[in-house]
């Protein structure tokens, strides 16, 4: 694995598309060895909302697209609900490489510690400067500490708007994968709620993006 100077010397590229091939072949920490590809983020370069996850899951690493599994269809009936156009926001990961551990034929997720977090903040960290957007979304703790730099507290830190690293305007919720995992029914019906009043945060501070 390369050391640290080696690493601040990636050059920088001044295209997502350019960004993306660079991503293809990172090999910054162990996570690509037992992934299937580099899931790069996808969306308009110039979205004025990039929404940003914690990792790809199964789906997505196989499929090499961020949010196309069950979480990302949770994503998908929260935004419609929430009344955002999806196709004008950025969809991205804070790691960009699937963290599991194979078990027979099954890879079991695993969650992403700190150090793979900040050493894959390079990626997310050029994607935002591409971007520039108005308004980013961090879903799930490793979202929010690719953002801050430290680890937040999602319950205290939810429904309102927040400042990241660099006074940059943001908004903090849960992953969607949390709520796949609520086994209560009504419980689930009220996450959802709750995720969904998190998101339509999106459209009233960016109108660009509602559907």
């Amino acid at each position: 694995m390369p050391d640290q100077l080696e690493l601040e010397a990636l050059p920088h590229a001044k295209s997502l598309n350019a960004l993306r091939e660079l991503a293809a072949g990172c090999r910054r920490c162990p996570l690509w060895k037992n992934a299937t590809q580099t899931v790069f983020g996808e969306g308009p370069r110039d979205a004025p909302v990039v929404i940003i996850g914690e990792q790809p899951g199964d789906k997505e690493d196989v499929e090499g697209r961020p949010f196309v599994g069950p979480a990302g269809r949770m994503l998908d009936r929260a935004l419609l609900e929430a009344g955002i156009d999806r196709s004008r926001v950025y969809v991205t990961n804070a790691v960009k490489h699937f963290k599991n551990e194979p078990r027979g034929k099954r890879r079991l997720h695993k969650t992403p510690d700190a150090r793979e977090i900040d050493i894959c903040k390079w990626w997310l960290d050029q994607e935002l400067a591409l971007i520039q957007p108005k308004l980013t979304v961090a879903m799930g703790g490793s979202a929010a500490r690719a953002l801050c730099g430290k680890t937040l507290t999602i319950g205290s830190s939810r429904g309102h708007i927040i400042h990241f690293a660099g006074m940059r305007r943001g908004i903090v919720t849960v992953h969607p994968s949390f709520l796949l995992r609520v086994p209560d029914e009504t419980a689930r019906a009220l996450e959802f709620r709750r995720f969904v009043a998190d998101l339509s945060l999106i459209s009233r501070e960016v109108p660009d993006v509602a559907a």
